[in-house]
């Protein structure tokens, strides 16, 4: 059986510059860590475009952190992400089952990362 880990999808403001994007990223990877977590995988996935508007944001910048430990670990995570003005929403969700492969696919212009709703 594998071990379960957690999943934290966030969406960082779209006009902050790549530099603190960057700078989000370590500092989260790095309170993982100090809470006694450990970080299995992180990945920017890019601006891509809402489903539906957050705030006045139509867009946003999707960062997924792939981590394991205890589960104590994500409360100060979580807690960091909602008092951060910069992040839009987040979800940590567990996984059970084998953590799936880093992809190395190229992002295409335009890509949107949210299904668009179909007509009802």
């Amino acid at each position: 059986m594998t071990q379960p880990y957690y999943e934290t999808m966030y969406i960082l403001r779209p006009d902050i510059p790549e530099e603190e994007v960057e700078s989000h990223i370590t500092k989260y990877r790095d309170l993982v860590t100090e809470s006694g977590g450990e970080v299995l995988d992180c990945q920017m996935r890019g601006k891509r475009r809402l489903a539906y508007p957050i705030g006045k944001h139509r867009e946003g910048i999707y960062v997924q952190l792939n981590h394991n430990g205890n589960g104590q670990h994500v409360a100060p995570l979580e807690r960091a992400m909602r008092l951060s003005e910069d992040v839009i929403r987040y979800l940590t969700v567990k996984q059970d089952g084998p953590m799936p492969a880093p992809r190395s696919i190229p992002m295409v212009s335009g890509e949107t990362a949210a299904a668009e709703p179909v007509g009802v």
